[in-house]
């Protein structure tokens, strides 16, 4: 994915869709032991790198185009993230000149298509809605979970409590999306989502990531968000989501929930040896 020369540290790119931002390792040309203190040192702003997720890639020996992996930010992994699949897909699609890849994640395998310059949309594979499938802690209804607010749970690969506001500006994830977060009914923990319904063709939606924190948009929580709305009827399957960092579209279609939006190829770096060196 980067013509940078042969480095003696680690190479990275850096990619944001909407401001939802990732480091993306390629170790199809160099391969790396990526560790959770490594991933974590990685996510600090301050001191490293800094983003929302990391994914790598690698070469996929089942078929694929090519195969990611993700972490959060926490260095916990995360079996989806639909902003960096994204991305991903536009920069080997721009490189390879190929409009259709196949991409094999912890959620499966995804098909990404060209959507226009600087565009990219995949498709997050059908929602996971029984409460066995989602991973929850005991038997309950995912579409009324027995908590205040009354909230959704919705599988895409990671888990998602979905809460309807009636105004959404007035809602404070880094407030109330902790808790949800550890809940005991999660016991890989959840990201909670804050949606207000706009019209029966676009939502509102705030964010708090499992293992991140507030982030400015995320697509698995975009797909979610509206899966739970068009569930409880309030939209069709069919939506804009609109986050904090701009607008993706969602289409809950008969072969799964497609995302698409708009990513970005910010720049390309190397992690320095004595950095790399330096962590414990």
């Amino acid at each position: 994915m980067t013509d940078l020369p042969a480095p003696s540290g680690l190479p990275f790119a850096k990619m944001h869709g909407l401001g939802n931002d990732f480091v993306v390792i390629d170790r199809r040309r160099w391969p790396a032991e990526l560790s959770p203190a490594l991933v974590r040192a990685m996510a600090d702003r301050h001191r490293g790198v800094g983003f929302d997720q990391l994914a790598a890639i690698d070469d996929d020996t089942d078929g694929a185009d090519l195969r990611l992996s993700f972490w959060n930010a926490d260095g916990t992994p995360s079996a989806a993230c639909g902003n960096a699949t994204r991305c991903i897909a536009r920069a080997e699609m721009d490189a390879t000149g190929k409009a259709r890849l196949s991409i094999r994640t912890g959620r499966g395998l995804l098909a990404a298509e060209d959507a226009g310059p600087g565009r990219a949309r995949v498709n997050m594979g059908p929602p996971l809605l029984d409460w066995r499938d989602i991973r929850l802690a005991r038997e309950v209804d995912t579409l009324h979970l027995p908590l205040p607010g009354d909230p959704v749970a919705t599988g895409m690969g990671n888990p998602h409590c979905t809460f309807f506001v009636a105004d959404a500006e007035a809602a404070d994830p880094a407030a109330l999306g902790p808790a949800v977060e550890g809940d005991p009914l999660f016991p890989d923990r959840t990201n909670v989502e804050f949606v207000q319904v706009l019209s029966p063709d676009a939502i509102r939606l705030r964010i708090w990531e499992r293992g991140t924190g507030v982030t400015l948009a995320s697509g698995s929580c975009a797909c979610a968000a509206a899966v739970a709305a068009a569930r409880r009827g309030l939209t069709g399957r069919r939506v804009a989501v609109l986050a904090d960092g701009g607008r993706l579209t969602v289409d809950w279609r008969a072969d799964g929930v497609w995302l698409e939006g708009p990513a970005a190829h910010v720049f390309d770096g190397v992690l320095a040896p004595a950095w790399l060196a330096a962590l414990p």
